[in-house]
């Protein structure tokens, strides 16, 4: 599971907000499907040029995160690399794209956890799921200090 950082988290709701104002969705477009929505908030690129860097080598995300190297200098590994800086874990990219990761789906009811992983409403509730896991686990990692001896005038 990713690490829960405010930039992953953050990304997740601006690609939700993205994709509810209708941004381009198409499961088949490397730079348009769940992956590719979510590395163009991580990266800056376009959904184009995310498509073109993943068509220099062969496969779909899942693939994609099979092939992925952290010292080649191909286009889709940069954009990779970028996008595990801000927290995500390879399996994390297979997951998405397929909205299969259990940590997310046991946040829905028992009738809801069957999502298409290429219907935008399925995405987008289960970014809005990955968004409040992540939140929560960075809120339970943070120790405030005690306001015990604190005099108050």
């Amino acid at each position: 599971m990713a690490r829960p950082t405010p930039e992953l988290i953050n990304a997740l709701r601006r690609t939700v907000q993205s994709l509810k104002n209708g941004a381009p969705y198409q499961w088949g477009h490397m730079g348009g499907c769940n992956c590719g929505n979510l590395a163009q908030e991580l990266t800056k690129l376009t959904k184009d040029q995310i498509h073109q860097y993943a068509m220099q080598r062969h496969g779909d995300w899942n693939e994609q995160a099979e092939d992925y190297c952290s010292t080649s200098q191909m286009p889709i590994d940069l954009l990779i690399n970028e996008m595990l800086n801000a927290g995500l874990m390879l399996e994390d990219l297979k997951h998405l794209e397929r909205l299969d990761d259990r940590q997310v789906l046991v946040r829905f009811p028992l009738e809801k956890r069957f999502l298409r992983h290429n219907v935008r409403e399925d995405v987008i509730s289960y970014m809005n799921a990955w968004a409040e896991l992540l939140e929560e686990q960075l809120l339970a990692q943070i120790t405030l200090p005690a306001l015990q001896d604190i005099e108050f005038a």
